[in-house]
């Protein structure tokens, strides 16, 4: 739920966010994302995961002394890495500008903002690797509500004095990204600052489970940091080649258009809107599946202590079919009602442009959220490096389809589109073949895929019409858009709970 909140609240604050900045600072807003998610993740991603996953197998076993260890270890992983990473982000800003991002001037400021933030969440994410792996997502979830939240105040009033403070230099965008990554650092710190308040207090409690150990076998610190390694590398390896997708494609799609005659200013224009609208829209879908991944993995670890196969495939069966439950609807909803969503929250972008790329690539959310769900799954049944190949195969056909379409075809933008819905697909296929190997999971069908599809076809049929007999009446896109979600809403889950009372879902 968390999850979902923090989601939606990223899409509110995005909206008066990047209609202050514009799609030209929203083009180098999203590329210093990409390259900060790229440094979060070779610094600290595979620790949350990692501390959950092995802190987990030590509670499940009552070996608290073990877990206390592997979380001081890890903390002080994260201090070297997410430090480490933090100075070369900031002081390497300027040669990524320069030599790699060479069509996004202004880059530089906003990756300078995020340095410091690369620091804090590192030491964060072992914070919140350590609730998760004894069993609790309340502090997690508290903690990303409250990020959040801070993060959409200052983002905002952070982009909309910066804009204003230098609106007569030539960078006034890269100002403008920069003010927006603000919200980022100061909401991070937030998070930390309260879960290390929830640790003083639960820390007498741990201390006393400490104090009645009669089961750990009291590791050695080195060999501790070694199974940490072994843990997380796998997982970081497998989310870079995700991420630096998202690089490579900033850089191909700014060399090959600007060979093709494309400005630096058109080029940042259309990854803006991309970013900003597309990866902004579908990305509130896949932070659901994102954060059930999560939660499931402690508890698929803690299955696969027991060797009950049985309940493994019961837990990424449930995870899987309620993820579709909301990203089938979302997809058909996105290929209906994108364009009028966009042209109504991101007034200052191309919302035709916006809306075809929802159409075309909306149901990347339906493959994202599988391949999520199913590579967290493979970690938790200790198949840490098949989800890294599998990844490493998707990075490679995504790149050279994408480096194809832009040179060969007109697709432009589209390209990019494409490449982004193909590379979880080709994820999905090869984790489900795995998983289908080492413990004998089979994805059921009707009950996950075409029950909530068929509920969704006449949920987006339904849609349409209103949004165009709506329109056609009141000629206002509010009111249109207002009653189209409604209708669309009523008439999922309705037909959901129909399904549900003749046992048909």
């Amino acid at each position: 739920m968390a999850g979902i909140l923090v989601r939606i609240i990223g899409l509110v604050y995005r909206i008066p966010m990047l209609n202050i900045i514009g799609d030209e600072a929203s083009g180098i807003y999203s590329a210093s994302y990409n390259v900060y998610n790229i440094m979060l993740v070779l610094s600290s991603y595979g620790l949350p995961m990692a501390v959950s996953k092995l802190i987990s197998g030590r509670v499940v076993q009552k070996q608290y002394r073990d877990a206390r260890k592997i979380f001081r270890v890890s903390m002080m992983v994260a201090t070297c890495t997410g430090g480490l990473a933090a100075c070369i982000t900031f002081f390497g800003a300027n040669f990524i500008e320069k030599h790699i991002y060479t069509q996004y001037q202004g880059v530089a400021y906003p990756l300078r903002v995020l340095a410091p933030t690369i620091f804090i969440v590192s030491v964060l994410g072992v914070l919140r690797g350590f609730y998760q792996g004894q069993g609790t997502t309340i502090p997690t979830a508290l903690s990303q509500l409250f990020e959040q939240i801070i993060n959409a105040i200052v983002s905002i009033v952070g982009c909309y004095v910066l804009i204003h403070a230098f609106a007569d230099s030539k960078n006034v965008a890269g100002y403008g990204a920069a003010g927006g990554t603000l919200g980022t650092a100061f909401g991070a710190l937030t998070a930390l600052l309260f879960l290390v308040f929830i640790y003083i207090i639960y820390r007498p409690k741990f201390e006393r489970k400490i104090k009645n150990d009669i089961h750990s076998v009291d590791e050695p610190a080195f060999d501790v940091l070694k199974v940490i390694v072994a843990t997380m590398v796998p997982i970081i390896i497998g989310q870079t080649f995700y991420q630096i997708s998202a690089v490579i494609d900033d850089v191909l799609f700014g060399k090959l258009m600007g060979v093709a005659g494309f400005t630096n200013i058109e080029i940042k224009r259309y990854m803006g809107t991309y970013g900003s609208t597309y990866v902004t829209i579908t990305g509130v879908v896949m932070g659901v599946a994102s954060a059930m991944s999560a939660s499931m993995l402690p508890s698929v670890v803690a299955s696969m202590a027991k060797r009950e196969y049985d309940e493994i495939n019961e837990k990424i069966s449930a995870t899987v079919k309620t993820n579709m439950l909301i990203a089938i609807p979302s997809f058909l909803g996105m290929f209906v009602l994108g364009e009028p969503v966009v042209r109504l929250l991101f007034r200052s972008y191309d919302s035709s442009l916006a809306g075809m790329m929802l159409k075309i690539g909306g149901i990347a959310v339906v493959f994202y959220t599988i391949s999520t769900v199913t590579s967290s799954a493979l970690q938790g049944i200790d198949k840490m490096q098949l989800p890294v190949w599998h990844s490493m195969i998707s990075l490679l056909i995504h790149v050279i389809l994408v480096f194809i379409l832009l040179k060969a075809t007109n697709l432009g933008i589209f390209a990019i589109v494409i490449g982004t819905t193909t590379f979880p697909l080709v994820i999905m296929i090869l984790n489900l073949i795995a998983l289908n190997k080492y413990v004998g999971y089979t994805q059921e069908l009707t009950k996950t895929f075409f029950v909530p599809l068929a509920c969704a076809v006449v949920m987006s049929v339904a849609t349409a019409l209103t949004y165009n007999l709506t329109i056609l009446i009141f000629h206002n896109i509010i009111i249109a858009v207002f009653f189209a979600m409604l209708v669309a809403v009523v008439v999922y889950f309705g037909l959901m709970l129909m399904c549900r009372k003749k046992r048909v879902y």
